[in-house]
């Protein structure tokens, strides 16, 4: 077999898992059972983490037990996690898997992503937000979809494009209280354009909302974001308007907003580093697309 093609994946979280279910679902049983144990495994350091679960054993021998470097893989590493005190998480740092008579390295980044731009790899998948914040172009109009992400990207500034997308859909929502949409107008992007005051968001989706709803939409709107500790939905709730990531809307109306336009999904990505394509890497690229309902069709 020829040597391993290397594909960056998320360390953890629901990244991960998605693009783990993306290779079960082409590689077969073998991967599957991967799959389920490095999601299980980290769900539990998770909860450790959060003070949820405890466990006896200290964190490199847990690190031991979970690991299986002679082997291929699962293997793990550990980071500090952002939560006060930095303590040290365990995460996914790879593992060996075969797709389609290709032997294929999971290689665990922090940020996949970036590891694409730099040329470290040419295929990965990260969260589509990513590419909104970093690369995409803000222009007059917004971004709508998937298929309007590549076509903003500036060939001079990366050589990255996104294949496809895998489905784990959270949407970037549009939310307001019931008072603050006038009778008979629809919570939508002409909202937004007609819109002038305060539009809560969190601060790290700044820019991922300029692209996404457009610079001439936000002509007269004023960001605000939500006070430390706050929840999204209880602020936005005090500023009227807002955006922000859901999946049914359940939060949101407990706080007495209603739902308005699905702007964007934020969903995770298969990527391509068009610089780094070879036919190996091309092959896997459309094995891992295939039977995707939001695939973008490899050229």
């Amino acid at each position: 077999m020829s040597r391993p093609v290397s594909v960056a994946v998320p360390r953890k979280g629901r990244p991960l898992e998605a693009t783990l279910e993306r290779f079960a679902a082409v590689a077969g049983d073998d991967v599957a059972a991967l799959a389920d144990d490095v999601s299980s495994t980290l769900r539990y350091e998770k909860a450790l983490t959060k003070g949820a679960q405890s466990d006896d054993r200290g964190v490199y021998d847990r690190l031991a037990a979970y690991s299986d470097p002679a082997g291929r893989g699962p293997e793990y590493t550990l980071v500090r996690d952002d939560r006060e005190g930095h303590p040290r998480r365990i995460v996914f740092d790879s593992a060996l898997v075969e797709v389609d008579d290709h032997e294929v390295r999971l290689v665990g980044r922090e940020e996949p992503f970036r590891a694409l731009r730099t040329h470290d790899v040419a295929l990965g998948f990260d969260s589509a937000d990513l590419v909104l914040e970093e690369v995409v172009g803000l222009e007059p109009d917004g971004v709508r979809n998937l298929s309007d992400v590549n076509a903003r990207i500036d060939p001079r500034d990366t050589d990255v494009r996104v294949a496809t997308g895998l489905g784990d859909t959270v949407r970037h929502t549009l939310m307001a209280t019931p008072e603050s949409v006038p009778d008979g107008a629809s919570l939508d992007r002409s909202f937004v354009a007609d819109y002038e005051g305060a539009l809560c968001i969190s601060p790290r989706y700044e820019r991922l909302v300029e692209a996404v709803l457009g610079t001439d939409a936000l002509d007269g709107v004023e960001f605000v974001y939500p006070d430390p500790g706050q929840e999204e939905e209880a602020a936005i709730a005090e500023a009227g308007v807002g955006v922000y990531l859901t999946v049914t809307g359940g939060t949101a109306r407990d706080h007495g907003l209603v739902l308005g336009e699905n702007l964007f999904p934020s969903e995770t990505v298969l990527m391509e580093n068009e610089a780094e394509a070879t036919k190996a890497t091309r092959s896997l690229e459309i094995a891992l697309a295939s039977g995707v309902e939001t695939a973008l069709s490899p050229e």
